[in-house]
C-alpha cells in the first residue's frame, strides 16, 4: 500500500516501461498457453461492449463468474478507476486470477506457472480484433507483489484489509494481510461482502470519512448496515458487472488460496533452500494450522460453493477436499485442494518429497504435536483415504 503521490509515480513508470517492454515468450501456464493458441488461431476471445474481453476470458480459462469478489479500496495500479461506486472485480480458479476495473485500459492477470511460480500479464481492452497477452516484468509489479524473503524477485499475491474513506482512498494507512489465521473481525476491510454469518463481525462493506486500519479505533464504525448483506444494488450499479455478488465463501477461499500459492511460488523461487523451512510452513498452511474457527454458520449468496465443490476430484465414497463445512471451519476435510494443482506438482522434487513425508507423518498419526491438534483422528483418516484414492503419486 502506498499513498496517492507514490501510486501516480508508479503508474507513470509503468506506462513508460510498457512502451519499451519487448514481447516476451509466453510460458507454460494457462494464460501463456491461451496466448499461444490465440496467435495460432486455435482460440478466440470475443469483445463485449460493456465489459470488453472479460466475459470471454473467464469462459475460455474456465474461471467461474461466481468467484467474483469486489474490492473498493484504491489499492491497485488502476486505483483511479476504483471507488465504492466502482469496485475492482477479482475472479479466480485454481491457476489464474483476473482483475477488472470499469473503463480501465487492460485486465490484470496473474497466472500460476507449474515451474516458475506466478506470472503477471496484461490484456488490452482495446477492441482491435487482436487480443494479446503482454507479459509484465516482475520489477513493474514489485511495488506490491514481491516477497522479501529472497534477494531475487519472487512474485506474490496480496489480499489485505484496511477501511478506506468514502471515495476509496487509503492514504495514511497500512493494509493487514488476510489469511486463514486472520480473525473474521479483521477481514475484508475495503471489500464488499455478500452473505450471512450470524452475529460474527467483519470489516467489509464499510467506508468512513477518513481511512482506518484494522488496528484503529473501531468505535467509529457503524456495523448496523455492513453485516449479513445480501444485496449490493443500493451501493453501486451492480448491473455493470458479470455477477451481482461478492460472495463471503469465495472471499474465504481466496484468502486461503493466495497464501498457499505464495508459498508454492517461494518454494519454486528458492529451489536450493532447506525444504524444512518453506516446506514446513507450506504443510501447516495446507492443513489449516491456526485457522480462525467459525463461531456460527456462514452462507454465501451466489452459486460459488456449488460451483467450487463440483470440480472434484472425489474418492470412491464420494468425498472431496473441495467439500465445504462452513459451520465451524471452511472445509469438511481440512487439507488444501491445491495439492492437485500444477503449481504443487511443479515444485522442486525435494520440496514435494518433504511435504508428502510430513503429510504422511501427520495424517497417519505419527506426528501428534500440538500444531496439528485441530485434526481429529477421523479427519486424518478421511483425508489420508481421499489422497490415496485421488492423488496418484501420493506415497502409499
Amino acid at each position: 500500500m502506498v499513498d496517492s503521490s507514490v501510486m501516480k509515480s508508479v503508474r507513470l513508470i509503468l506506462t513508460v516501461l510498457l512502451l519499451f517492454l519487448p514481447v516476451l515468450a509466453l510460458g507454460e501456464d494457462p494464460v501463456g498457453d491461451l496466448g499461444q493458441r490465440l496467435k495460432a488461431g486455435t482460440a478466440r476471445l470475443t469483445y463485449d461492449a460493456k465489459q470488453g474481453y472479460l466475459p470471454s476470458l473467464l469462459k475460455t480459462l474456465d474461471i467461474p463468474v461466481s468467484s467474483q469478489t469486489l474490492v473498493f479500496s484504491k489499492t491497485s495500479l488502476q486505483s483511479e478507476g476504483i471507488s465504492p461506486a466502482s469496485p475492482r472485480a477479482i475472479y479466480f480458479n485454481d491457476d489464474v486470477y483476473a482483475a477488472w476495473v470499469q473503463g480501465a485500459s487492460s485486465i490484470e492477470i496473474m497466472s500460476v506457472d507449474s515451474a516458475r511460480g506466478s506470472v503477471f500479464y496484461a490484456l488490452s481492452q482495446e477492441n482491435d480484433g487482436r487480443p494479446e497477452f503482454e507479459r509484465v516484468t516482475g520489477h513493474i509489479c514489485s511495488a506490491c507483489h514481491f516477497s522479501q524473503e529472497s534477494k531475487k524477485f519472487v512474485p506474490k499475491l496480496v489480499v489485505s484489509s484496511v477501511i478506506p474513506d468514502e471515495k476509496g482512498n487509503v492514504e495514511g494507512t497500512f493494509p493487514f494481510p488476510t489469511t486463514d489465521q486472520t480473525p473474521l473481525a479483521e477481514r475484508w476491510g475495503g471489500w464488499y461482502v455478500t452473505g450471512t454469518h450470524g452475529s460474527q463481525r467483519h470489516l467489509g462493506n464499510v467506508a468512513l470519512r477518513t481511512p482506518l486500519t484494522v488496528t484503529g479505533n473501531l468505535s467509529r464504525v457503524d456495523f448496523s448496515k455492513s453485516l449479513n448483506v445480501t444485496d449490493l444494488s443500493s451501493r453501486f450499479d451492480t448491473s455493470r458487472y458479470p455477477s451481482v455478488h461478492s460472495d463471503i465463501v469465495a472471499l474465504m477461499v481466496l484468502g486461503h488460496q493466495v497464501e498457499v500459492h505464495n508459498l508454492f511460488a517461494l518454494a519454486s523461487g528458492l529451489p536450493d533452500a532447506d525444504p524444512r523451512d518453506v516446506g514446513e510452513r507450506l504443510v501447516q498452511s495446507m492443513l489449516f494450522v491456526d485457522a480462525a474457527p467459525l463461531k456460527e454458520p456462514v452462507r454465501g449468496t451466489s452459486s460459488f460453493a456449488a460451483d467450487f465443490s463440483g470440480r472434484g476430484p472425489r474418492d470412491t465414497q464420494g468425498r472431496s477436499l473441495r467439500d465445504f463445512d462452513l459451520k465451524t471451519r471452511l472445509f469438511r476435510y481440512p487439507l488444501s485442494y491445491l495439492i492437485y494443482s500444477k503449481a504443487f506438482d511443479g515444485m522442486p522434487e525435494k520440496m514435494k518429497t518433504y511435504v508428502y513425508g510430513r503429510l504422511v507423518d501427520v495424517l497417519s498419526g505419527k506426528d501428534k504435536s500440538r500444531d496439528f491438534a485441530h485434526l481429529s483422528a477421523p479427519d486424518r483418516a478421511a483425508i489420508l483415504e481421499i489422497l490415496r484414492s485421488t492423488k496418484s503419486d501420493f506415497p502409499r
